[in-house]
């Protein structure tokens, strides 16, 4: 499919079909697609949890509305984001790069993060939208379809997926093969509602 098509398209989807199963290759292939999104200072902050535990499913369902599609999908991801990934790899995702290159980046790293929670906590947020943009489109793209959620009791999914204190969660994609179509859009913004050139009140 044209990423154009995909673009236009990709629609979120509630229901989906239960007995549809993708591949693990087709589940590889989704997320390599979603490493290759772009992060800020090359961090690659995001953790991608699948959750393929049928289980562990139901336990999230649970604490998500009873939304059918966190079970029915094929593919479950919880996006999740490493907060100090500004401290653990930074040397790690900078060693291929020439030698004045990697002196430079890793303590502009440190000098850019420490002590700074809330850009530590924003740059997560921004590079796991990325990719989960990335992951939708991608699966569009494959003919699949794909939900992006954030109606869930996040304290809960973090205990039930146990995530480190030190990493956060932004939100679930569900992906799979829909199984009726969604209503056409029920409304948008027309361009000039929402292209500013310039800045405001100009």
């Amino acid at each position: 499919m044209h990423i154009f098509d995909a673009i236009r398209s990709r629609r979120a989807v509630k229901y989906f079909d239960p007995d549809f199963k993708l591949s693990e290759s087709d589940q590889r292939e989704l997320l390599d697609l979603a490493m290759q999104s772009p992060t800020a200072f090359n961090l690659q902050h995001w953790r991608f949890v699948v959750v393929d535990d049928a289980q562990t499913r139901q336990a999230i369902r649970a604490v998500a509305w009873d939304q059918a599609q966190v079970t029915d999908a094929s593919m479950l991801v919880i996006l999740c984001a490493d907060t100090l990934s500004w401290q653990k790899n930074a040397a790690q995702v900078w060693a291929g790069a020439p030698y004045a290159v990697r002196e430079m980046m890793v303590p502009a790293i440190d000098a850019y993060y420490r002590d700074r929670p809330q850009v530590q906590r924003d740059e997560i947020m921004r590079s796991c939208g990325i990719a989960g943009q990335t992951l939708m489109l991608a699966a569009r793209a494959m003919n699949l379809d794909s939900c992006p959620m954030d109606g869930f009791d996040f304290d809960a999914v973090a205990r039930i997926i146990q995530l480190p204190d030190d990493h956060e969660i932004a939100f679930m994609l569900a992906i799979g093969k829909k199984t009726r179509d969604v209503w056409p859009k029920p409304g948008q913004l027309s361009m000039e509602n929402v292209v500013i050139r310039n800045g405001f009140d100009r």
